[in-house]
């Protein structure tokens, strides 16, 4: 086709070549625009205008409405995400190693996990099978239901002799005219038993000081209960007791069918009641109301002998005369015929079970004298004491599973208005610091217990603190007070229960982490028990690593290597210096005035040793990331700079290491009269401060005081440490005939209550954890070569003789031992029982000491 005859088939062009102009706007649009002339084609170039922004708006609109959509659906899945406070760290738990799996679980399946009550047994899973002790003593006159473990409840002594973490104790319980004998076994027999195995209780009774014709009647309540609400069956026997009993049975998916009976050889007479109940820490009163209904009703102290329908507790009231014995044996996985069941019963039962306690008390007497070296230096009395620490150490720990509540401003919450949210489901496999006052975790003190405990049982020791560090959330905190399930939470006022996630607490987990590495270091373990433990650490230290990150972001200073304790209220009036919880020293004397320009000089030691240590597990494991360990390193290095360390804490004046931060001692508490919120007048002691107060070292000298000396960072030959020595060794500041009192007999804060209600806790008494602690580093220093060896050497016998002296003393004059200690007389003060770190008594007797 020739040139002219392609312009020809496009006649649009020829037609519109009369007009360049119109032609050039031809050219720019398509012919279905350009129909009927030149006036119509503008019309529609503004409808096409018009139709193209229609167009894109609809476009933008669609691009808006997907937007929106998809960013519902994302800020939905952020909605469900839990808040982060309450989010788990995202890692392998470390109770999914394998070593805590198969035969190391089952054996500590069951046990004596219930130490708030005087006797209790219950598994290691959270809806577990329960049992249980309660019997009528006498008071004022008066019968008195005892269960929980209670102060108030005035026995002459009780707790454990012997316990060996796993299968066996044996408990006393001494009342004003009786004594009651608790002993718990386990046994796996010939195999046939469901998980965990069989166990039996033996509980003996014995008369008190009373001749043969003054024998009383005791009235005993033994209990089982199903935490999962199961129906349990009464056995058919349970009111004819003829030497022999099933009590009660029932199934469950862990152990399989179960019984429990009762055996003794004694006339004992019984009588029952069932309820239908999902609690238990009520369960005393529930008898209480029966037995006063019967009371009423028929003028007999016994239970009704009824039930409610589908009961998931049964209680068994035994009653005879003393003395009197009462074996009570749990069999599981019954199948039949072939389960042995008569053969098991007779196995944990009169003479047979006699023979078995004998044996387990050879074995825990044997272990004692392998794991601690007492014998030779101590006399009977003195080892009685440390056997009695070492056990109540053991047959304190308990089991724990529900949700701790952590704080949260009620205007984040606008719909609930609480003020707290609830922690993910958790369990806790712990030790305790006392069973009548304070049954749970208390994450400070447990690194302190399981200095004692590792000795013992190492790969229980790692048990407990692979439950703590499972606790860490994504931002690497871990609530420093453990108040799980239902039971925790009724021995616990409201107002303490919420957990602060701006707080910390010492994290003495690291002192027993690194005394296990010294262990390894020193050949203390075995080849597979060293794997173990390397194995432990390898799933631990990025866990480790996350809490150290959380303390060394969070609780920083504002000068570098500086660190303060996060919490303390810079508003109350009420509070003559206000307490410092988070430390663990609770009313210890800091800065008058909380302030963020503040220096503790003990947590810049507990972050010390925490560096140190993270650096020792990089060490030994040899990880690859150098940027971590060299990070660990450089922040020890800081933290050990001697010179650092007296630019900010050393008082020349003193020759002692201070907090820092805005103070003044011109501090007091007085009387004034207050209007409250409904308008009556009272009397208040509230704070007056006549002095200003400004930035400065806090002179309190006291165990803080002594940190850097603990932590060992102060050299041999410095003149400083003769200085630490002079002030722990002056009767006119620290030192009593009973060990060293925590604060300073000069102090302006010395015995001084906090509040009108708060009597002096950390502000003078004695205190064996920090006893311990500057008892350790004066065993160091007699050891190194320096100046001060014999002076720091001479000090330390006297401390360790005037310590295990006093708690053996007051041990036999009280039945007890103590929270603290007198700091004029050593008389034991606080809660007693209290064989959390004042069973460190025990390690001081055997001279086995960490490296801080």
């Amino acid at each position: 086709m020739t040139g002219a005859s392609r312009r020809s088939a496009h006649g649009r062009i020829k037609s519109s070549s009369s007009s360049s102009s119109s032609g050039g706007d031809s050219l720019r649009y398509p012919p279905s625009i350009r129909r009927g002339g030149k006036g119509k084609e503008l019309v529609s170039i503004g409808a096409f205008k018009s139709n193209l922004k229609i167009l894109v708006g609809l476009m933008l609109l669609g691009i808006a409405i997907i937007y929106f959509v998809i960013n519902r659906i994302v800020v939905s899945h952020e909605s469900q995400k839990p808040p982060r406070v309450i989010t788990p760290f995202p890692a392998p738990k470390l109770m999914d190693l394998s070593m805590f799996q198969g035969e190391h679980k089952e054996s500590l399946y069951w046990g004596t996990y219930r130490p708030h009550v005087y006797f209790g047994v219950r598994a290691r899973t959270p809806q577990s099978l329960v049992a249980g002790l309660m019997w009528l003593g006498v008071k004022d006159e008066m019968y008195v239901m005892r269960h929980f473990c209670e102060n108030s409840d005035d026995l002459s002594s009780f707790g454990w002799r012997e316990h060996n973490g796993r299968d066996f104790g044996r408990q006393e319980l001494v009342e004003n005219d009786m004594i009651l004998e608790t002993s718990f076994v386990k046994s796996k027999g010939d195999g046939s038993s469901g998980y965990g195995g069989d166990w039996s209780v033996r509980i003996d009774v014995k008369n008190k000081g009373l001749s043969g014709d003054a024998k009383r009647s005791a009235h005993l309540f033994f209990y089982l209960a199903d935490e999962g609400g199961s129906v349990l069956n009464l056995g058919p026997d349970a009111l004819d007791f003829q030497g022999s009993s099933l009590l009660v049975s029932g199934s469950r998916e862990d152990v399989g069918d179960w019984q429990i009976h009762l055996r003794s050889e004694n006339q004992l007479e019984t009588h029952y009641s069932g309820f239908k109940t999902p609690h238990i820490y009520n369960l005393s009163d529930l008898v209480q109301r029966n037995l006063a209904l019967q009371a009423r009703k028929f003028g007999r102290l016994q239970l009704s002998d009824t039930s409610e329908d589908s009961s998931n507790i049964y209680v068994f009231q035994i009653s005879g005369k003393l003395p009197f014995t009462i074996d009570i044996p749990f069999v599981s996985g019954i199948r039949g015929e072939s389960s042995n069941v008569e053969k098991r019963l007779t196995s944990l039962t009169g003479l047979p079970l006699s023979d078995l306690l004998r044996k387990k008390h050879r074995e825990f007497d044997a272990k004692f004298t392998e794991c601690f070296n007492t014998s030779e230096e101590h006399d009977s009395e003195t080892v009685r004491v440390g056997k009695t620490a070492m056990a109540n150490m053991i047959g304190g720990i308990g089991y724990f599973y529900g949700q701790s509540k952590i704080y949260v401003p009620k205007s984040s919450q606008p719909e609930s208005g609480d003020n707290h949210l609830l922690y993910w489901p958790a369990e806790l496999y712990t030790a305790v610091p006392s069973r009548p006052f304070f049954p749970r975790g208390f994450l400070w003190d447990e690194g302190f217990h399981q200095l004692l405990i590792w000795r013992w049982d190492f790969r229980m020791t790692l048990d407990i603190v692979g439950h703590w560090l499972d606790l860490l959330n994504i931002d690497g905190w871990i609530p420093r007070e453990q108040i799980l399930g239902a039971e925790a939470l009724s021995k616990v006022p409201e107002e303490f229960v919420v957990q602060y996630p701006s707080n910390g607490n010492p994290p003495t987990l690291f002192l027993v982490i690194r005394d296990l590495i010294d262990g390894i270091k020193t050949e203390k373990f075995i080849a597979s028990e060293k794997d173990e433990i390397l194995s432990f650490l390898e799933r631990a230290s990025v866990r480790l690593d996350a809490w150290f990150q959380w303390f060394n972001t969070s609780q920083t200073g504002k000068e570098r290597g500086s660190y303060f304790w996060h919490g303390r209220d810079n508003t109350t009036t009420r509070e003559l210096n206000p307490k410092t919880l988070s430390s663990g020293l609770d009313d210890y004397p800091r800065a008058s005035h909380p302030s963020e320009d503040e220096r503790h000089v003990d947590l810049r030691c507990w972050m010390y040793l925490a560096a140190d240590c993270m650096h020792s597990i990089t060490e030994l494991l040899g990880k690859e990331d150098k940027f971590s360990k060299e990070d660990y390193n450089s922040t020890a290095m800081l933290l050990s700079n001697f010179d650092i360390l007296n630019q900010m804490h050393y008082d020349k004046e003193h020759g002692a290491y201070f907090d820092f931060g805005n103070h003044t001692e011109k501090v007091k508490l007085v009387w004034k009269e207050v209007i409250s919120e409904n308008g009556h007048l009272s009397r208040q002691l509230v704070r007056k401060t006549s002095g200003k107060p400004k930035l400065r070292l806090v002179p309190q000298v006291g165990y803080v005081s002594f940190f850097p000396f603990m932590s060992r960072i102060i050299p041999a030959k410095s003149p400083i440490l003769e200085k630490q020595l002079d002030l722990i060794s002056n009767r006119s500041i620290l030192w009593s005939d009973y060990g060293l009192v925590s604060l300073a007999k000069t102090s302006s804060m010395y015995m001084k209550r906090n509040t009108e209600h708060d009597a002096p806790y950390w502000r003078g008494p004695i205190w064996m954890n920090m006893n311990y602690m500057i008892l350790s580093s004066l065993h160091h220093y007699s050891t190194v070569d320096g100046p001060y060896s014999d002076k720091a050497r001479a000090i330390y016998k006297e401390l360790r003789s005037n310590l295990i002296r006093n708690v053996v003393r007051n041990y036999y004059e009280t039945g007890y031992i103590w929270e603290q200690y007198d700091q004029d007389k050593g008389t034991g003060k606080g809660t007693r029982l209290f064989t959390g770190w004042s069973a460190l008594t025990l390690l001081i007797m055997s001279e086995e000491y960490p490296i801080f």
